[in-house]
């Protein structure tokens, strides 16, 4: 069975994002996520923050992108649930190191921030139904 086929079949809750709206919402924060981290990357580089500053956001691309493979080719909502943790938590964590040095950078997260909280307690939701399933 195909992803979307398993991903249809899963209990959710009823304020669920339809996918094609999650898609959406996903091409507005990825080019925020290029160029903000792209910036911190330079910048840790070029020695003007700290690779500690450049961290979270290194942890944080890495989570992301690997969300998609757990929840959708291994189907493993336990484990996608703790990966969207560390995604959540480390939005936080990069806003606080970056705050110092480029404060407009940490408050160009809140749209990534206000959505992977909704999407991590979509997951959490969606994890609680179908746990065992």
């Amino acid at each position: 069975m195909d992803w979307m086929t398993w991903y249809n079949g899963l209990e959710k809750p009823g304020w669920t994002p339809a996918p094609s709206t999650i898609g959406l919402i996903w091409q507005i924060i990825y080019p925020i996520i290029v160029i903000t981290f792209g910036f911190v990357f330079v910048q840790a580089i070029r020695g003007k923050v700290s690779w500690l500053v450049a961290l979270p956001f290194a942890i944080n691309l890495v989570a992301n992108l690997i969300f998609t493979p757990i929840q959708f080719g291994m189907r493993n909502l336990p484990l996608a649930t703790i990966d969207i943790l560390i995604v959540w938590s480390t939005i936080i964590w990069l806003a606080v190191a970056i705050w110092p040095h480029y404060r407009w950078l940490a408050v160009a997260q809140v749209p990534y921030f206000v959505w992977v909280s909704l999407a991590t307690t979509l997951q959490i939701s969606i994890t609680w139904m179908n746990w065992g399933g």
